[in-house]
């Protein structure tokens, strides 16, 4: 494991940090990255393997493209890509939502992940030896809808589509693409949960989260598997969550 490599994308916190720290303790060299230096050098600190730091805006095709090559000159290659960045938007009716908010969520949720997702199949397709894995985190959102979350949906529903047509123009250079479907686990980005949030019936009710560990041992899994085998989607959610028989 010691020649493998992964990148991390939205590793500073939450579920980028969490799986980070997990492949780096597998073994994996691990590029991280996201907006913001200070915070991926906090991720790095946790990290026991070697790390590359590299703040990058996913939703700039050239920062995503130095990225990849800064990895590949660190580290000689690529072999799996947990295509994690996200942002979500207010919660608003659909007829209240600026274009702009519409715009920047899917220059990240979306865009983003094809540009990495792109910049991951190159290195990927003329390395040798040849091919490497991508991971795309989708949602429980891919399938199930929160209210007023037309953007963040959208582009979940999205992402779905970009899992399979990756994987599929995959299989003849050894990518394997699959995607990572998550409920409520406990991070910054979920910690009024608990405490109540709207439900698609017009109340507000608390939900139960999940340990983000969960989530990082299931990337990880994932990450491991021999390149003749794929996990093409795996939900991993708190067991209590609404979400079977959401609405």
């Amino acid at each position: 494991m010691q020649d493998k490599t992964a990148i991390v994308t939205g590793a500073g916190s939450g579920i980028g940090r969490a799986v980070a720290v997990a492949l780096s303790d597998a073994g994996y060299n691990v590029a991280l990255a996201g907006r913001r230096a200070e915070t991926l050098e906090e991720t790095a600190g946790l990290a026991p393997n070697e790390t590359l730091v590299h703040a990058t805006d996913v939703s700039d095709p050239d920062a995503v493209h130095a990225l990849f090559a800064a990895t590949v000159e660190r580290f000689g290659r690529l072999d799996v890509l947990f295509n994690n960045a996200g942002i979500f938007s207010a919660a608003l009716p659909i007829d209240e939502i600026p274009i702009e908010t519409w715009r920047a969520v899917v220059d990240v949720n979306l865009s983003g992940m094809f540009y990495c997702s792109r910049e991951a199949f190159r290195a990927m397709k003329a390395q040798n030896p040849r091919g490497g894995r991508i991971i795309n985190n989708g949602s429980i959102s891919a399938y199930a809808p929160r209210p007023f979350s037309a953007p963040y949906t959208s582009t979940k529903h999205a992402i779905t589509g970009l899992t399979k047509s990756t994987s599929l123009d995959g299989r003849p250079y050894d990518i394997a693409c699959g995607q990572i479907d998550i409920g409520n686990a406990a991070t910054d980005m979920t910690e009024k949960m608990p405490q109540g949030v709207p439900q698609a019936d017009g109340s507000v009710a608390p939900e139960p989260v999940m340990d983000v560990a969960n989530v990082a041992n299931a990337v990880v899994h994932m990450a491991g598997l021999p390149l003749d085998a794929n996990v093409q989607f795996m939900t991993v959610m708190a067991t209590k969550m609404p979400y079977i028989g959401r609405g």
